[in-house]
């Protein structure tokens, strides 16, 4: 790896992505770039970090938010839990830091949603600090070119390719870190074929010599996802619609339209809204989470009178106001068909 520093970082200069966060480098920029980049495609963020940078251009700005506004301003990237701890860390920041986001590895891991990997390419990018950031990209990278048929995710993994490159980072440690992270994103992808011929490392990588790449890093059997059922009631009186905010587990704070688990028939529903005006059948949705898959059916339901449980809004007022998870997203668009 060692023979490949210098190689990475001629190769990102002339090759890397033109993308906002990379316009300067202002630590909250980076920072927000970075955790909405958590399990999500660069593609997919873009014109979500637009957005949020234009409602909540600073550290302040952030730390004031409501959370209803924060998450509807995320909604639709997932992973809520990551914008409630943005907000958690802008508070500190404000609060111990005097608004000025932290310099040092440590206290910037310290924050809120900030694990190792994000402090490290913080503290390098931003600070010039020589701290590692090893993501996935790194890692398959790393295990690629030394040839290594390593369970990537052990978390002692983990930590031994951190040691290994942190022993060869130089001075423009963001860059390197940066450097390595595109070639993982763009080159030597994780599925399909990697692009060797095309790689700046080709001559160095030993699983590329030995015919290995498709192979390396070795394949883990994932788990098999929790399957759960669920009624949703898409609860109409007049011109508005039942909603309600969850207030456990997944999505936990999050607008969703009433449900109930496991599946109901028609004659459960009519049980259910005894002096309802109409009942029909819905949709079908099947959302699935890191850990469950949810399988969704739905009626629509037609009510002479608001229930006193449900908060009640126009379709117009969810668009603008309530933030409706992905998994909910399909039942809100049969309505605005319907």
């Amino acid at each position: 790896m060692k023979d490949c520093v210098e190689l990475l970082l001629e190769w990102y200069q002339e090759h890397k992505r033109l993308l906002p966060w990379r316009v300067d480098k202002d630590p909250y920029h980076v920072w927000i770039s970075e955790i909405m980049l958590q399990q999500t495609r660069i593609e997919a963020v873009l014109s979500y970090y637009q957005r949020f940078m234009k409602s909540l251009p600073s550290i302040q700005a952030l730390s004031e938010i409501s959370e209803d506004e924060l998450l509807k301003l995320w909604e639709g990237l997932g992973y809520y839990s990551r914008a409630r701890n943005l907000k958690k860390a802008a508070c500190i920041i404000i609060d111990q830091y005097h608004g000025v986001f932290p310099s040092t590895y440590s206290d910037i891991l310290g924050l809120p949603g900030i694990g190792e990997y994000t402090a490290g390419a913080i503290a390098s990018i931003c600070f010039q600090q020589k701290e590692v950031a090893v993501d996935g990209n790194v890692m398959r990278v790393y295990c690629r070119v030394m040839d290594h048929d390593i369970n990537i995710k052990d978390l002692k993994v983990k930590k031994q390719i951190a040691n290994s490159l942190k022993k060869i980072l130089p001075e423009n440690s963001g860059d390197y870190n940066q450097a390595i992270m595109e070639l993982g994103e763009v080159i030597c992808i994780p599925s399909g074929i990697p692009k060797c011929h095309i790689c700046p490392l080709q001559y160095h990588c030993k699983a590329h010599l030995n015919g290995r790449e498709a192979l390396i890093p070795r394949k883990i059997q994932k788990n098999e996802k929790l399957e759960e059922e669920y009624t949703v009631f898409l609860l109409k009186w007049k011109q508005k619609y039942a909603i309600r905010k969850r207030e456990s587990g997944l999505l936990k704070n999050l607008w969703e339209f009433p449900n109930q688990t496991g599946f109901f028939t028609y004659e459960e529903v009519k049980k259910l809204y005894p002096n309802c005006n109409h009942i029909e059948l819905g949709i079908t949705n099947t959302h699935i989470f890191t850990h469950k898959k949810w399988f969704m059916n739905s009626y629509y339901v037609e009510i002479p009178f608001p229930l006193d449980d449900y908060l009640w809004v126009s379709l117009e007022e969810i668009a603008s106001t309530y933030a409706i998870p992905t998994a909910f997203m399909p039942f809100y668009q049969y309505l605005k068909e319907k």
